[in-house]
């Protein structure tokens, strides 16, 4: 049964090879953009249009008509593709229409490959708008849902792309009408009819995403070489554009058409037990990816199965509440023997649900620790905690890492189940390691405040060892700016081993010259960049990524300091400049609001355990734990030795 949507309502989708079907009345573009977890399109690669139709997983039609069928893939969707944006704009020129408001009401219905409606929305109350958002295909706890959003914008195309924060939208917008005035090319064809019997869409798309996927991969596709499979209506509607090849399938990262290792297979598990974990059964084309994807997965599946006892258990709260009112609601049976047995059936109830809560928490949470125990102990080292096995067979890596482990984090109702928090490389927010005593954890109340910021400085310089320690020789430097000099001993390894190529700045003029070098380097980059001469750049100039720690701010910081501090943070990710701060934003209360904006771009983690993190399902308060040396190892020392080793016969 068709379900029909009305602007703002939203629907889950069972499959995830879809069509959708444009009515207009009247010409039209149909074009579609991709958004990562924040909602924003990085850039033109992930905008579908008439001059670029077709993306992995997604095309759309090539020229203005008043009919319109959209194929999309989400399982094949670029990594770090979390929703699809489909959007209708009115053509430009004679007779074409210039508002929507002057023409009936777009229609839109998704299907699934066996043309079966899911869902349709009529986009009403547009006026004086030339382009809309229609629908928006979005994932949500590993699942695709459908939402009617019917968003219209007056200033047309490129307002509505600039909205969507895809750079350069008035350059995209103007390129887009221009294809669709000239009819560079012919719309896809309407897809035939699948034939009875024929193979199911289902059974060809290639590896199917892991259902807990998070962060990584939407998923991987067949090799588009292998062709249409009759009764695919998404593969056979691109075949049937003229001279045209079927959509690619293929995983964007992909470079080869080899196949990925297969994944683990876990061993078969005791009649009537859950089935036996094993590391590295997720999606992905490489065992760290796989490994990645699980541990998101988890992370994701404690939530929800915390979500899942906190509402049984406020459910049952809430019956109680609700059976002891109606008794203390009537005088006449407010007392007595009745009353009493009443009031304890009621909390007998209640109990009840919450031992059933507990029990079906109880299973999910042992199963889920057996997985991490697994895990844990095939983790790399970019991955892995300093007290792991693997570490004692480190060698520095020929290949970058894809992501990081910053600690862990566990929820209140089982502390022992630890899941690590990863964050992907290159580090797109900088780090802020919180030197105050606003930590809520109970740890906190316990040090004073030098003895906090003195674990403040250990917590960066292990981050720091460990993006040293993961990447190749030569592709991660590490500068520090330390005005008063009270990160000496901290710093000590790093200095004593050769991980820093000067000593840390200090003082008001050691400031102001780091800051310069940096915003220099991030200048020139850019600059290069945008004109396409890298090879134009200062032969002195360092291309490696780059992490600035900056210790006791804002002490030695002027004014044009703070403004240099800010543009690093904002400009610098994005040609390898990265910002680590240890700070205490009470110390700099004296700017005021000019500093929120920093704050706000920096991801806050502590150095002692505190629940100030948050997950995007639910909300949970997750405690975080920081990254750990074990008492009395030197496990540390050990690696910054190699590094150091390894810097020296590279002559760095």
């Amino acid at each position: 049964m068709t379900a029909e949507l009305v602007r703002g309502q939203n629907h889950p989708l069972s499959g995830t090879r879809l069509e959708i079907r444009v009515s207009a009345g009247q010409p039209v573009v149909a074009g579609a953009t991709l958004g990562d977890a924040d909602g924003r399109v990085p850039g033109a690669e992930w905008v579908a249009h008439p001059a670029s139709p077709r993306l992995p997983g997604l095309e759309v039609s090539r020229q203005a008509a008043a009919e319109h069928r959209l194929a999309a893939d989400l399982e094949a969707l670029p990594e770090g593709a979390h929703r699809v944006n489909v959007l209708l704009a009115l053509p430009s020129g004679a007779g074409a229409a210039a508002r929507f408001g002057a023409m009936a009401a777009p229609f839109l219905a998704v299907t699934g490959v066996d043309g079966a409606e899911v869902v349709s929305y009529t986009i009403t109350d547009l006026g004086a708008e030339s382009a809309v958002v229609a629908l928006e295909l979005y994932r949500r706890q590993g699942a695709w849902k459908v939402r009617a959003v019917g968003q219209g914008y007056a200033d047309g195309l490129a307002a509505m792309l600039h909205d969507q924060g895809l750079p350069g939208a008035v350059e995209m917008a103007a390129s887009i009408e221009e294809a669709v005035a000239r009819g560079m090319a012919q719309a896809v064809a309407v897809p035939p009819a699948q034939r009875a019997g024929g193979e199911s869409a289902a059974h060809r798309g290639g590896a199917a995403a892991d259902a807990r996927t998070v962060a990584g991969p939407a998923g991987h596709g067949q090799d588009a070489a292998q062709g249409p499979v009759p009764g695919d209506s998404v593969a056979a509607a691109s075949q049937s554009s003229a001279g045209d090849g079927p959509i690619s399938y293929r995983h964007p990262g992909r470079r080869t058409s080899t196949p990925p290792d297969p994944a683990p297979v876990a061993a078969p598990a005791e009649p009537g037990q859950p089935p036996r974990p094993v590391a590295g059964d997720a999606t992905g084309w490489t065992m760290d990816e796989r490994l990645y994807n699980q541990v998101w997965g988890m992370f994701e599946d404690l939530a929800r199965t915390t979500a899942a006892y906190r509402s049984a258990v406020d459910f049952a709260e809430s019956r109680l509440e609700q059976e002891l009112d109606r008794v203390l609601s009537d005088p006449a049976t407010r007392v007595g023997p009745a009353a009493d047995a009443v009031r304890q059936e009621a909390r007998a109830k209640q109990a009840q649900l919450v031992d059933q809560a507990r029990a079906a928490l109880d299973r999910d949470l042992t199963q889920l620790a057996a997985e991490a125990e697994v895990v844990e102990h095939a983790l790399p080292p970019a991955f892995a905690r300093w007290d792991s096995p693997v570490w004692q067979g480190y060698q520095v890596p020929l290949e970058r890492p894809m992501a990081l482990r910053l600690g862990d984090l566990h929820l209140p109702e089982r502390k022992d189940l630890r899941i690590p928090m990863l964050v992907r490389l290159p580090l797109e927010r900088g780090l802020w390691v919180d030197a105050g005593r606003s930590q809520g954890g109970v740890e906190a109340g316990l040090l004073d405040s030098s003895e906090v910021r003195r674990l403040a400085m250990d917590c960066a310089v292990a981050h720091a060892v460990r993006l040293l320690a993961v990447h190749p020789v030569g592709d991660y430097s590490v500068h520090v700016i330390d005005p008063a000099g009270t990160a000496g001993a901290a710093l000590a390894p790093l200095l004593e081993y050769g991980a820093l190529r000067e000593p840390p700045a200090a003082g008001a003029r050691g400031v102001t010259e780091a800051l310069a070098r940096l915003t220099r380097r991030v200048d020139l980059v850019q600059m290069a960049v945008r004109s396409g001469a890298l090879d134009s750049l200062p032969a002195d100039l360092d291309t490696s990524e780059q992490l600035l720690i900056v210790n006791d701010f804002p002490h030695g910081f002027d004014d044009r300091a703070v403004t240099q501090l800010r543009y690093l943070a904002d400009e610098g990710p994005s040609v390898g400049v990265h910002l680590l701060m240890v700070a205490d934003r009470e110390d700099a209360r004296a700017y005021g609001p000019v500093l929120d904006p920093l704050w706000r771009s920096l991801l806050r983690i502590t150095p002692v355990p505190d629940d100030h993190l948050a997950d995007p399902w639910v909300g949970h308060a997750w405690t975080y734990e920081p990254p750990s040396v074990p008492v009395g190892s030197d496990v540390m020392r050990q690696v910054l030795w190699q590094v150091g080793q390894a810097r020296k016969a590279y002559g760095i």
